[in-house]
């Protein structure tokens, strides 16, 4: 049975994590992927819950009945600087910590590392997990990995294939959908995508985006032309370019019973509706 989980980024500005959840409940969803936020891990920096926080949150899932499926932390775990490698690591054990203290037997993340140096990227990635693989097995905590626009895989199928490298059953694959086109090189060949992941597809990211290929590569438009960049959009399904009846087919195809998550980014003053929107399309579609 699929979970379907909130993505709660819109709310992290005006709402505690302890009001997410309520915010979460209100809406209709039992679960939430809780994404980067200051107060709690935040992007490459060491998270800053404490065990305060911690028990407040714990409170606040049995009163809600809304639990925390899943961290969603962002480490460059992956980067060529040893040092910053080293740094990156210590931010995820104290991640692993938090996660097991939430009684979580799952976190999801991203490749990370740099695009210019995939090579070496890639070895950094390998060695992380190497040291880190004792501290996910000693918790029991299974982890999810997609490639993120600007990561050193950028693409399903090799993404897919550096999941498969490591040989782990613990270890699977996330395949979000705002970035289809980024996965696909403008292709959006979702169908495609969805089935060489396989079995290891547990976990989708579901919002939509546009094809930034697209219109000769004017779908939207960066200055300067050609800069070292990456820019994609998390929109409410319908607000891009994605196949959704083929997207949602091939999930079904699948046999799909992972993590799907709504992450719609960017409509902060719709963010209610639009949630309520999603909730109900993705209940219709998968569950």
């Amino acid at each position: 049975m699929v979970t379907i989980a909130l993505d709660p980024a819109m709310y992290h500005a005006d709402l505690t994590v302890v009001q997410e959840l309520q915010k979460a409940a209100d809406l209709g969803y039992e679960y939430l992927e809780l994404s980067p936020r200051p107060d709690w891990f935040f992007w490459h920096r060491y998270p800053k819950a404490d065990d305060q926080a911690i028990v407040e949150v714990k409170r606040a899932m049995r009163e809600t009945g809304v639990r925390i499926k899943t961290l969603v932390p962002v480490f460059n775990w992956s980067s060529p600087d040893e040092q910053e490698r080293r740094f990156q690591v210590r931010n995820w054990r104290r991640l692993l910590q938090i996660a097991h203290e939430l009684e979580l037997d799952l976190v999801n993340s991203e490749l990370s590392g740099d695009p210019n140096r995939a090579l070496q990227s890639e070895h950094a990635f390998y060695l992380s997990m190497e040291e880190l693989t004792p501290d996910f097995e000693r918790y029991g905590i299974a982890l999810n990995l997609e490639a993120h626009p600007y990561d050193f895989s950028e693409t399903n199928d090799d993404a897919v294939q550096i999941v498969r490298g490591l040989n782990l059953p613990w270890v699977n694959y996330v395949f979000c959908a705002p970035h289809a086109f980024h996965l696909s090189q403008g292709a959006g060949d979702v169908e495609r995508m969805i089935a060489y992941a396989g079995d290891k597809l547990t976990h989708v990211h579901l919002a939509d985006c546009y094809n930034h290929l697209a219109n000769v590569g004017n779908r939207y438009i960066i200055n300067p032309p050609g800069v070292d960049a990456r820019i994609h959009q998390h929109n409410e399904i319908g607000h891009g370019d994605l196949d959704w009846d083929a997207t949602f087919s091939a999930l079904r195809a699948a046999n799909f019973d992972g993590v799907a998550t709504v992450c719609v980014f960017g409509w902060e003053e719709n963010a209610d509706d639009i949630h309520r929107r999603m909730l109900e399309r993705v209940k219709a579609e998968l569950a």
